[in-house]
């Protein structure tokens, strides 16, 4: 059997080939690919690719961005047998030659100014043999695809992977620690796609508005429109609401994907403008998504729309799911008190379980290790969604994977609970606990009691000190500047000492802008707070 994921787009144009399948921004205004251009596109890559000397089992970095060429290149390369190496580029120049050095990249293929990057940092890219270039090569920029591309040559033999054969490679936010390169094989983007069309009931008549490139490669893989939007996916946070909200009202888009970070800004845009949008199913993730924001995102939507909130990570996604509407019903209370995110219940095919907490290797499972309902320890899971391995990180596999017979369990690195109602919670990261000398503080259940401040726009729970001693400390983000804050400190204080969570909290900072991934603007790096917080207190 041919595992090759690139036969979904084969078979979407075979099976419609005139519906649109991709609408992305050109120099001016907005250009239409059928499923059939999609599929021939991606089959006259694949033939440029091949004679310019790209070969079956290639690692390839794709440093495009999120266009037609970067939608068919990537399915041209799934189609060879390459491996496509995704990184984020907006992840700072150490963390991304750290990437492409562990990697050991065969081929480049980027825009100019991904190879400028190469030109300025040539050690990570010295395994590289061929550099093409998506653009205006200037003749010193490597091959230029478009001067090579033969457009009569449409079909194209697809390679025959086996199941677990290698797709791609795709790095983690790097929230916990360096970025870490995910193996991704042909038959876990299968499992994604089947899951995903399955529980969120993505079809053929949907329009897709994704704010995470990727997701439109899942988009067309299902049969549904893509709208590129107009922005930049390495800066979320920063979206420009307008242009955001123009393309989702003028193609009608009914679902979109994106980080909190988006939604927040969107909402509040169409909010102050009277809009209402047209979209029927909003996919939130990447951090905890508060009731608050749920219950105005539902405001800016059709009246039968809802809002899901996808739990899981780069290694396993996803893994369980919640609808705003029980969370803001059932359970936002309760986070507002301090008892966690609650992320849902499994999605089909998904076992998820809680751990005693371990800092060391588990080579083998056994049923011992299981907490009972309602005690907060360590997520694992086990399902077609989850990755196998971590690319040339063998320290990694061995504390990250549990052997269970011929299967593993994935150790997520989360911290959480079940509930009686099978519902998981989230309390944070396994990495971001607080060992004071009194207890183990979990960051988001902490951090919510602060987080009810009218002036806080978000908390981060940090320690500081030795390992097993540490100190705790709450630092906030005000919601726009403020003065004289020693009020706001004082009755941060008061907060703390009357919840039984926070009350050996003694030391609050003020920062004026938390540092946050780049992937979702949204997961904050408290490991960099720390270190701030560490030099604050010792001034």
């Amino acid at each position: 059997m041919n595992y090759n994921i690139s036969q979904t787009l084969t078979d979407r144009a075979l099976e419609m080939p005139e519906k649109t399948g991709l609408i992305s921004k050109k120099t001016l205004g907005y250009r239409y690919w059928s499923f059939l251009e999609l599929h021939e596109n991606t089959n006259c890559y694949a033939n440029t690719l091949t004679r310019i000397g790209v070969k079956e089992g290639d690692r390839v970095i794709l440093m495009v961005a999120p266009s037609m060429e970067f939608i068919c290149l990537t399915f041209a390369l799934f189609k060879m047998g390459a491996v496509t190496i995704l990184i984020d580029p907006g992840m700072g120049y150490k963390n991304l030659t750290r990437c492409i050095s562990s990697v050991q990249p065969d081929v480049f293929i980027g825009i100019p100014k991904a190879h400028l990057f190469r030109k300025l940092f040539s050690s990570p890219f010295k395994t590289v043999r061929l550099n093409i270039c998506v653009g205006h090569s200037f003749g010193i920029l490597g091959k230029s695809l478009q001067k090579q591309i033969a457009k009569d040559e449409t079909s194209f033999d697809q390679c025959n992977t086996a199941k677990d054969d290698l797709a791609a490679i795709i790095f983690t936010t790097g929230s916990t620690g360096p970025p870490k390169g995910v193996q991704y094989s042909h038959s876990i983007f299968s499992a994604q796609l089947a899951l995903i069309e399955k529980y969120y009931g993505i079809g053929r008549d949907d329009i897709d508005q994704p704010a995470f490139p990727l997701f439109a490669l899942f988009s067309i893989a299902l049969g549904a429109c893509a709208v590129i939007p107009h922005m930049n996916p390495a800066r979320p946070a920063n979206v420009n609401p307008a242009k955001f909200i123009k393309t989702i009202i003028d193609y009608k888009v009914t679902y979109s994907f994106g980080s909190p970070a988006i939604w927040n800004v969107v909402s509040h845009y169409c909010i102050e403008n009277n809009i209402t949008l047209p979209i029927k199913k909003i996919l939130m993730a990447g951090a905890p998504v508060s009731g608050e924001l749920i219950k105005r995102v539902k405001k800016i939507m059709s009246p039968e729309g809802e809002v899901h909130t996808p739990y899981g990570a780069t290694e396993s996604l996803p893994i369980s799911s919640m609808t705003g509407t029980e969370i803001v019903q059932e359970t936002w209370d309760d986070t507002r008190k301090g008892k966690g995110t609650c992320v849902g219940r499994p999605l089909p095919g998904i076992e998820i379980r809680v751990i005693s907490p371990s800092e060391s290797e588990i080579p083998l499972w056994s049923n011992t290790l299981v907490m009972e309902t309602g005690q907060i320890g360590e997520i694992v899971v086990k399902g077609d969604v989850v990755t196998k391995a971590y690319d040339h990180n063998d320290s990694e596999n061995k504390i990250s994977k549990i052997k269970d017979g011929n299967d593993f369990w994935h150790r997520i690195g989360d911290m959480g609970y079940f509930d009686d109602q099978a519902r998981l919670w989230f309390c944070g990261r396994k990495a971001h606990r607080v060992h004071s000398a009194a207890k183990i503080m979990y960051t988001i259940p902490c951090e919510a009691i602060f987080n009810e401040h009218p002036d806080v726009f978000r908390s981060a729970l940090v320690g500081v000190g030795e390992s097993d001693q540490q100190e705790p400390v709450i630092v906030i983000e005000l919601k726009g500047k403020k003065g004289d804050t020693s009020q706001i400190l004082n009755q941060l204080r008061i907060l703390a000492k009357g919840n039984s969570l926070t009350a050996g909290i003694k030391h609050f900072l003020i920062h004026p802008s938390f540092p946050v991934d780049i992937r979702h603007n949204a997961k904050i790096f408290r490991e960099k707070l720390a270190v701030w917080a560490t030099e604050q207190l010792s001034k």
